[in-house]
Order: structure tokens, then sequence, then C-alpha cells
């Protein structure tokens, strides 16, 4: 158990800077082609991975339909995922989308109620109640910081959220093995982004640190967070303990996007952050003097 929340801090900490330098990479590079070339990184990474551990013999275990299954996952939990998340970037300040990127917790607890069979408790419910509420308050805001279309930088990222909370309790579902999935699935979003991208976009000549940049995304915020996220939640009974350390990573966000983007932290961010984490806290608060009335009464 300890293992699995050390993998989420550590995804914590990586995916706070991902807002950040996808901010910075999307200023002159386009979405799916930033896309395509960090999932090109981020599968040749895990393949390595998969070659040194020896676990690329164990390929030879799965059937046509569970790489199906695998390839599925990949367009709907990181290639959907990513593209809306990107796009909503691009039209927000780095901050509100990741704000409300930051609703996919929320969304991996409900869909772990409703697919999973896991128990909804009061304090659960209070807790998205909270969230929802932070969302509504940060879409308040006056929009000054942001850089595009609001409205559908917002639904984008809503959209993302759902997309990957889903994913993560599907993913969770098909107890497959995660190092040989995820190298799949990211096999599966450099494809989609390579067919797609050019056709939507036009992409440009990649120079000097932008390599740097993507680099980073692709080896470091998308194979090793992401794989450690996917084992993290694995073999965990109550899904949400490991879900609510994810809301971490919005207040670390926002320093590092005020540090180097400059962006001014906006009241309806702070507020929005606020509620968010404080559901959180009180859902956790509340568990545990309910397991120590518990064990009191069993004594």
């Amino acid at each position: 158990m300890k293992k699995n929340y050390i993998f989420a801090l550590v995804t914590v900490l990586i995916w706070a800077t991902m807002a950040t330098m996808v901010k910075i990479l999307l200023s002159d590079i386009p979405n799916l082609q930033t896309l395509a070339i960090s999932g090109v990184f981020a599968f040749l990474f895990l393949l390595l991975l998969n070659i040194k551990t020896g676990k690329v013999k164990e390929m030879k275990r799965y059937s046509v339909k569970e790489y199906g299954v695998m390839a599925g996952l990949g367009f709907l939990g990181l290639f959907l995922y990513s593209a809306l998340y990107y796009y909503g970037i691009g039209q927000l300040s780095s901050q509100e989308a990741c704000i409300l990127n930051y609703l996919w917790p929320m969304m991996i607890v409900l869909f772990s109620c409703l697919i999973l069979k896991e128990r909804m408790t009061v304090l659960k419910g209070v807790a998205m109640v909270c969230s929802f509420l932070g969302i509504v308050i940060l879409s308040m805001g006056n929009g000054e910081a942001a850089s595009g279309n609001t409205t559908l930088g917002m639904m984008a990222c809503i959209v993302a959220a759902a997309c990957y909370g889903l994913f993560s309790v599907l993913n969770k579902k098909a107890d497959l093995d995660q190092n040989i999935t995820m190298m799949v699935i990211w096999f599966t979003v450099a494809v989609c982004s390579f067919g797609v991208g050019p056709i939507m976009e036009e992409w440009v000549p990649i120079r000097g640190m932008q390599w740097l940049g993507i680099l980073w995304l692709g080896v470091v915020t998308d194979a090793v967070a992401y794989l450690l996220w996917a084992l993290a939640l694995k073999g965990v009974k109550d899904t949400a303990k490991i879900a609510n350390l994810a809301y971490l990573t919005p207040f670390l966000s926002v320093v590092i996007s005020a540090v180097f983007l400059k962006e001014k932290i906006q009241w309806q961010a702070f507020l929005a952050l606020v509620l968010i984490i404080g559901g959180i806290l009180l859902q956790n608060v509340c568990e545990r003097k309910k397991k120590k009335v518990a064990m009191k009464e069993l004594c």
C-alpha cells in the first residue's frame, strides 16, 4: 500500500510541470504535433524499459482482443484526453486549464461507483460537490488571463477530465500488465496523432530547446508518470484514496505557472483550489475519525 502512495506522489510532482511545459511548447508547435512526437518518445522509452526488464516476452500471451482493449484505452484515455487538454491549455491560462483538468480524480470516483460498484459514501459526495463548486467559481472569472476562446477551452478540459477518469477505471477493470499496456497505449496515441494531426494542423519544424521540452513530455510526463499512476491504482480497494492525492497537483502547477509564465494567480483560481482540496481533506479526516470510532467499539 505504501508503494502505491509513493508512485502516486511522484506522479503528482511530475504532472505539476505539465501545464507550464505544454503552454510554452504550444506557443510555437501545434497541439497534435506535440502529442505525436511526445507519444513516440513515450513508446520508445517504455519499449526499451520492457526489453530491459524482460516484460516484452510476455507480449505473446495476450490475444488480439486484449491488444484491441489496450488500443481502445489508449484512444479514449490518452489520445482524446491529451488532445482536448492541450487544446484547453492553448485557449486558457495554464492555471485555469490545470484546475479544470483536475476534475478527473472526481470522475474516477464517480466512474468507480458506476462501473466497479465501489460504495458512494456521503463524504465522497461532499468532496465531489466541493469540486463542482470550485469549477463553477472558476468559470465566473473575468477571463483576462485567457489567451483564446474561454468557453471552448473550459469545455475541452472538462471533457478531457471525463475521458481520463473513465480510462483510469476501465484500465483498472481490464487488469492487464501495465508496463505492456502503457507501451501499447502510447503507440496508439502516436499513430492517431500522426494520422489526424497533419490533416487538422499545419506542422512546423522543431528547433533546439523545443526538442528537450518534447522529450521531457514524452519520457517523464507521459511514459514515467502515467505508468506510475496506473501502477498506483492497481491493488487498491478504495480508488478514491489514491485519486485524492492528485488534487495536490493544481496547487503546485499554479505556483510553477506563476514563476515561469508570470501568470497572476486569480482569486477565482485560488478559491476554486481551496474548495477542491478542502472537500478532499474533509473526506480523509472524517474517514480517519470513522475508523477510530469503529476500532474503539471493537475494543
